[in-house]
């Protein structure tokens, strides 16, 4: 089993930065990827946001928030961040962490093994 634990969310006003962690305990040498969503009020399922791999630290994104937002992760710490910097009302929302066991299609949640608990981001206009 891993757990995955979420940290660094709040509230920010539109153009502020966050810094979102995703700490990993457990068997963390069996994930492949980390990925992060978001789950917006109003909308019925999480949607994708970014994602990384341990081995190579290839990195994926959703096309809203390329240029914005930047997914790093720390091999030693088992940690995954999320830099999000000229943050957007429409980016509100609990991000979660998310970690794969296997290669996958990063952008789809089935690929994804395990989950935090999230982290609420609310950013104000």
């Amino acid at each position: 089993q891993v757990q995955l634990v979420e940290s660094g969310g709040g509230l920010v006003q539109a153009g502020g930065s966050l810094r979102l962690s995703c700490a990993a305990s457990g068997r963390t040498f069996s994930t492949y990827a980390m990925g992060w969503f978001r789950h917006t009020p109003g909308k019925e399922q999480r949607e994708f946001v970014a994602a990384t791999t341990w081995s190579f630290g290839d990195t994926y994104y959703t096309d809203s928030v390329k240029g914005r937002f930047t997914i790093s992760r720390d091999n030693l710490k088992n940690t995954v961040y999320l830099e999000m910097n000229s943050l957007k009302p429409e980016d509100t929302a609990v991000y979660y962490c998310a970690a794969a066991a296997t290669y996958g299609h990063y952008n789809l949640r089935s690929t994804y093994d395990y989950w935090g608990q999230g982290t609420q981001v609310t950013v104000s206009s």
